[in-house]
């Protein structure tokens, strides 16, 4: 792969793209950021998951003239979820150079984004639909525009956003540069490639590049109100070496970071909020083993330098399935295999499918262990624990206490106070944990976007919690549920099914 340092960015940049943990180019970033300086449209197609926000985002702050107060690139983003991402991971990119970041989107009080915008950012990201509100409002200039970026076109198609794009892109200037990028590249998308692109290059990632072929993905269909007791309930059976369980907000990792202390596992959360030394320290501790789980928004999915994570708990599914990929890219590196596990409510089961048709895998089903399975998996590693300590001798202090033990009480007796005393037993502890709203449902039986709901971006979502702010060793049988999808080879034969 090429490094950044090789494509003829500035150090600023570099320096932000080190500071993310980011060091070796993906295909779509090397080909992108190439044409992209150079001042070329550019038409990418890739799957999600490929790296494609700082594709664009490294071009557009290469140009980002700071001293300009103009909007000087706009971004244009299917759903407020990825807009937020992605305005957030520019922001970074953009750390140097202090540029100014603003994201748009349907959901949000209007009012404080026209305020916002007074405060003159040099980078919009929006929803289709509140970008053109702004727009007929007069409250968004775009005659300084000079970088234009349609992400996951395909997307917008799908969800009716058509119209309100070809009304957006008559408001940029003609002389601007154009990057567009699609899944795919249905008739609509290639018009506009026609109509508003001037002699694009192609820059085209095949979609196996997205797949991670040794992580076993399964997911758990469970009510919201559950998911932390089926949580500790799998970490009780799997004993992973080392594990990460996302959530989709800061809330929530505070509080299955809390509720995990309660139920006596050793566990941190580290998200947007938290100041550098805390996450570094946080993330020092868990490569040390000194953390058992380590509780993560997406944030901080992306750019940590972890190995030998063997588990990733999805605890909320996330709504964008390149957010998914960079979850479970945190396990199965370096050749090793890893284990993800998606918590999925009954109404977020479209999401499941989208994922899946993003990544061309389907997951395995899966039925989470009972409380009594939970026991008996952690009774199996007391036990293992127990005869590892014989094996490793090393006993010859202990061996007069033991007699002594033996004179008072019976030899079985004794061992099953130690395996008790070793066992994890079922822990009711009253916990904490707010109930998050279930993701916006998405039409279309599966197919990807969904189809028609063009209105889903402008309204509704109350006051949205945003994320950063700024614009093992398994164990015990557990049982698989049947259905499609394969999963590999199980890990010392863990998953084997009972039915």
């Amino acid at each position: 792969m090429t490094k950044f340092s090789e494509l003829n960015i500035s150090e600023s940049t570099q320096g932000a793209l080190e500071r993310m943990g980011f060091e070796e180019a993906t295909p779509i970033q090397e080909g992108t950021i190439r044409y992209g300086i150079e001042g070329k449209d550019v038409i990418g197609q890739a799957q999600t998951g490929t790296g494609k926000t700082a594709a664009f985002g490294i071009p557009i702050i290469e140009k980002i003239d700071t001293s300009n107060k103009a909007v000087q690139a706009l971004v244009i983003a299917p759903t407020r979820e990825l807009a937020i991402q992605v305005s957030e991971e520019i922001y970074k990119i953009g750390h140097g150079k202090r540029a100014r970041v603003l994201s748009v989107f349907g959901g949000q009080d209007i009012g404080r984004q026209i305020r916002a915008l007074r405060n003159n950012p040099q980078i919009i990201v929006g929803t289709p639909g509140r970008i053109l509100d702004h727009i007929k409002r007069r409250t968004l200039k775009l005659d300084g525009v000079e970088t234009l970026v349609l992400d996951e076109a395909d997307e917008m198609l799908n969800m009716g956003f058509i119209e309100d794009i070809n009304s957006i892109l008559e408001n940029v200037p003609e002389t601007r540069q154009t990057l567009l990028f699609s899944a795919t590249m249905p008739g609509p998308i290639r018009k506009i490639a026609e109509t508003f692109m001037k002699d694009p290059e192609m820059v085209k990632i095949k979609s196996k590049e997205m797949t991670v072929e040794n992580i076993d993905q399964y997911f758990v269909k469970t009510q919201e109100r559950e998911k932390f007791d089926v949580l500790t309930r799998l970490l009780n059976v799997d004993k992973p070496e080392l594990a990460i369980v996302f959530g989709r907000t800061k809330r929530r990792v505070d509080e299955v970071a809390h509720a995990l202390n309660i139920r006596g596992y050793v566990a941190e959360g580290i998200h947007g909020d938290l100041t550098q030394s805390k996450r570094m320290s946080v993330l020092r501790q868990f490569k040390a083993n000194k953390i058992d789980v380590l509780v993560a928004t997406d944030v901080a999915a992306r750019g940590l330098d972890i190995s030998g994570v063997t588990h990733v708990y999805n605890f909320d599914i996330p709504q964008d399935p390149e957010s998914y990929v960079h979850r479970i890219g945190r396990t199965g590196r370096a050749g090793q295999s890893g284990i993800a596990i998606t918590f999925v409510t009954p109404r977020e089961m479209n999401y499941l499918r989208i994922v899946e048709n993003t990544t061309k895998k389907r997951m395995t089903p899966l039925r989470p262990p009972t409380e009594n399975e939970a026991l008996i998996g952690q009774q199996k590693v007391a036990m293992e624990q127990l005869l590892e300590s014989v094996e490793k001798n090393g006993l010859n202090e202990y061996r007069e206490l033991a007699e002594q033990l033996l004179e008072k009480a019976e030899a079985v007796d004794l061992i099953a106070a130690a395996l008790k005393s070793l066992t994890r037993e079922p822990d009711d502890t009253p916990v904490k944990i707010t109930e998050e709203r279930p993701l916006p449902s998405r039409g279309g039986g599966g197919r990807r976007g969904g189809g028609g709901n063009r209105n889903r971006n402008r309204g509704g979502g109350g006051n949205r919690r945003r994320e950063g702010g700024r614009g093992g060793r398994p164990s015990g049988n557990r049982r698989r549920e049947g259905g499609s999808g394969g999963g590999g080879n199980r890990r010392r034969n863990s998953r084997r099914s009972n039915d």
